[in-house]
């Protein structure tokens, strides 16, 4: 089997609760979904296919692409099969790899145990074949294999992404508590945000959502700011491979006319490390910058578009109480200096949530890390909430 001529399961991961805007994604790039889960996508296709997805997801982790799968009640059982692999269409003989895995199997009580015994497998094949063998070890930076173990049913795949693609190269200096950049770009896909009206972010951090928000307007991909991947450390790759569809990258931007984008923060430093990762990411000049409280953000009033608050969580003792003001106060400002826009507010704390004092049209759920969070979504009406008119022939209930 040559592995670049084949065609075979594709798994896309994604943090817990972002598979409905990983699946869109995949879909707007052409791809028909066989299955949809919990954390990931499941298609058919090529490993030129893992290349472009690679290049071009926002919500992603990794891309893995399958090469084999068999019976394996133990690790005797699993070194056996793998020892018989032929390895040399998958890595080259002088290359360097890395195992990861997702095991669960009643006779390992420590994954990395199974991740020696592939690696072992690995080098054994080679020695016995060629008389030396690749060297291995924990850097995702070239070939990542990696085995998917649940009782007695083993999956080698290929990580074609190596180090994850949640984090899309561009942040520089992350800044205090920043959301991840794969869950930012799936928090705008969840948003109602038409990528021409104005995005309105306070609070900003280190930017990555406003940042993410130029780059989803602009129909920047993550692949502009990344040049090495796993595939590129497999056998048989070549550069061309690769080229094609970053080519495309370049090609893809777009540009808004009139777009207005406004990060604003209370911290001086805040803001100075957004603007230099809005430089590395090639957006700044799309990004109007404020030094101030979240009050004294401008918000204009031709086009009313989005704001999205992601304030602080009060981790720590004590500050759950100060924040329940900053909370009211974000909802005090929203309904009245914010009409006609759609606000959203992003929280891992649904206590504070509550101290809002606006109803949310909608609460979507995601998760950052282990904490259970929601993307709370409010209409601000710009006057007196109309009713709809009651049906032809008869009234209102």
């Amino acid at each position: 089997m040559k592995i670049f001529d084949s065609n075979s399961k594709i798994i896309i991961t994604c943090s817990n609760r972002i598979a409905p805007y990983l699946q869109k994604e995949v879909e707007a790039l052409g791809f028909k979904p066989d299955r949809v889960f919990k954390t990931g996508v499941e298609l058919t296709g090529t490993l030129q296919h893992c290349i472009q997805l690679n290049l071009n997801l926002r919500c992603a982790s990794q891309v893995l692409f399958s090469v084999t799968q068999f019976r394996a009640a133990n690790a005797d059982e699993l070194y056996k099969t793998l020892v018989a692999f032929e390895w040399e269409n998958i890595i080259d003989a002088d290359g360097y790899f890395s195992i990861t895995s997702n095991v669960d199997n009643e006779t390992i009580n420590n994954s990395l145990f199974a991740n020696v015994k592939v690696k072992d497998a690995i080098v054994d094949y080679f020695r016995n074949k060629t008389g030396s063998r690749p060297n291995s070890g924990s850097e995702l930076d070239k070939a990542v294999i990696h085995l998917y173990w649940k009782e007695d049913w083993a999956e080698i795949f290929v990580d074609t992404s190596g180090e994850t693609l949640s984090k899309h190269g561009y942040r520089k200096i992350p800044g205090k508590a920043p959301m991840l950049e794969a869950l930012a770009a799936a928090t705008l896909l969840a948003t109602k945000w038409d990528r021409k009206s104005p995005f309105i972010n306070p609070m900003c951090g280190s930017a990555t959502l406003a940042i993410e928000a130029a780059l989803l307007a602009t129909n920047r991909m993550p692949g502009l700011y990344r040049s090495n991947y796993a595939f590129m450390h497999l056998a048989g790759y070549q550069t061309a491979m690769y080229q094609t569809e970053r080519n495309k990258l370049d090609a893809a931007i777009i540009n808004v006319p009139g777009l207005q984008i406004i990060a604003s923060d209370i911290s001086s430093d805040a803001i100075n490390i957004s603007k230099i990762n809005a430089g590395a990411a090639g957006v700044f000049g799309l990004i109007t910058f404020e030094e101030g409280d979240f009050e004294t953000t401008t918000i204009p009033e031709d086009k009313p578009g989005v704001i999205y608050f992601n304030p602080e969580y009060g981790d720590r003792l004590g500050e759950e109480a100060e924040l329940q003001a900053t909370y009211k106060r974000m909802g005090d400002f929203m309904k009245q200096k914010c009409k006609g826009y759609t606000g959203y507010i992003f929280t891992g704390n649904l206590e504070l949530g509550k101290k809002i004092g606006l109803k949310p049209l909608r609460r979507i759920e995601f998760y950052t890390s282990k904490i259970d969070c929601r993307l709370f979504e409010y209409e601000l009406y710009a006057g007196t909430r109309k009713p709809p008119p009651p049906p032809e022939g008869g009234t209102l209930e």
